[in-house]
């Protein structure tokens, strides 16, 4: 069935046992198409484990003693690929057109909170994107619509009285250390502009950026399975991007349920550039703009 001579044989019994533990815990489906990487990473981790068979390590991954285990397995199964401004058409329609609208009401209602979750956050980059952009969409709001507030000195990121809260959130334990962390090679910021690296970063070694406080005290990283029902709730801006990709139709309808649910009225999401919500809600009306898709709750 598989190649690799090194290779422990993974039967058919084996695997699905294996694929069904991995979907009840989160939700995470692989077909036929991608059979073989999941046996890569099932050979990995049985090499790691030091067993002789999958049966043994289905039964330590059901175990009291397997937890450690069952975690690092679900680290292993995702790819964590991601960038600073990523998508950047969809990212214009999240500055230009859905920021400028939520910021908008939530001024008429004297609301000066902001809310927006960061769904497969990974190491960090989309997050931190958020905060950037919103700091930027802020201070040219604030500027042309000035309210009667002073501004303290020295200037701070965030104009008062508006406060921001950007909740990033994943299953892999290792990227979310990495996002806390916060620093970044030269690779990494190709997409960043030198005015956003004067801004936004620090240099701190050769080839080396570290995230300014300021920024990264609007990202608060924690672990959350996209599989539970304690999801973050009362957001206003959701990104889920390249994580659906994992699931199966039924798992898909049902975490973009719970999205609906974790979402102020009228909140947006923001899901991947090849993801659509066709066919699987009613519940959502997709926004296009420029290339640039999300979509907006709609009310029950």
């Amino acid at each position: 069935m598989f190649s690799t001579s090194s290779a422990v044989a993974l039967s058919e019994p084996e695997l699905k046992l294996l694929q069904t533990l991995i979907y009840q815990e989160c939700g995470m489906y692989f077909d036929e198409r991608r059979t073989h990487f999941l046996n890569d990473r099932l050979q990995r981790r049985l090499r790691a484990c030091n067993l002789s068979s999958f049966y043994e390590y289905y039964r330590l991954l059901t175990s009291r003693e397997g937890k450690h285990e069952l975690s690092a397995l679900l680290e292993n199964l995702t790819v964590n690929e991601t960038s600073f401004f990523r998508n950047r058409s969809q990212l214009e329609l999240f500055q230009k057109t859905v920021l400028e609208e939520i910021l908008r009401r939530k001024q008429e209602r004297r609301d000066w909170s902001l809310r927006i979750w960061s769904a497969g956050c990974s190491t960090g980059q989309e997050p931190f994107t958020l905060a950037m952009m919103v700091a930027d969409a802020l201070a040219y709001y604030y500027l042309r619509n000035p309210l009667p507030f002073d501004m303290p000195s020295p200037k701070p990121l965030i104009p008062p009285p508006w406060k921001v809260e950007i909740l990033a959130s994943d299953i892999n334990y290792s990227v979310l250390r990495a996002g806390q962390e916060g620093i970044y090679l030269e690779h990494h910021m190709e997409a960043v502009d030198y005015a956003y690296r004067l801004r936004y970063f620090d240099k701190v070694g050769p080839g080396r950026y570290a995230v300014k406080r300021t920024v990264k005290d609007l990202v608060h990283f924690d672990f959350h399975n996209l599989k539970t029902e304690f999801l973050p709730q009362r957001n206003d801006i959701i990104f889920c991007r390249n994580v659906m990709i994992y699931f199966d139709e039924a798992e898909q309808k049902r975490l973009i349920k719970k999205f609906w649910r974790c979402l102020n009225s009228e909140g947006f999401l923001f899901v991947g550039h090849a993801e659509s919500l066709f066919g699987l809600t009613d519940q959502f009306r997709m926004i296009h703009q420029d290339n640039g898709t999300a979509y907006s709750k709609i009310e029950a």
